[in-house]
């Protein structure tokens, strides 16, 4: 069984026990939370698709741990001008791992 839910913005294909990377939640670490725009359900090759969501249905999950993702450099050049500038970045992140998945 397996779900597409969108957490902060972004889909995500989730199964129960999985744990996944998403943007960073205002929820505190060990808490649980419940995520209801579902798309989709896979029950074993029957399939809900939702318009846009589908009714009733909610992914539960734990907040595991916040934590920051790997370092993304940004560099610029203007060739033949002298200019470059390099800058870096790391996204906030939380872990969450999936708990259950209601229909």
């Amino acid at each position: 069984m397996y779900a597409i839910v969108e957490i902060a913005g972004q889909q995500f294909k989730v199964t129960k026990g999985q744990e996944i990377f998403v943007n960073r939640l205002h929820e505190d670490e060990g808490s649980k939370v419940s995520f209801d725009r579902v798309l989709l359900i896979d029950n074993e090759g029957s399939t809900k698709v939702g318009a846009p969501t589908v009714a009733g249905a909610s992914v539960e999950a734990t907040v595991m741990q916040h934590c920051k993702g790997n370092k993304v450099i940004v560099f610029k050049k203007k060739r033949r001008k002298g200019y470059q500038t390099s800058n870096g970045h790391r996204q906030y992140l939380s872990q969450i791992k999936i708990e259950n998945i209601t229909e």
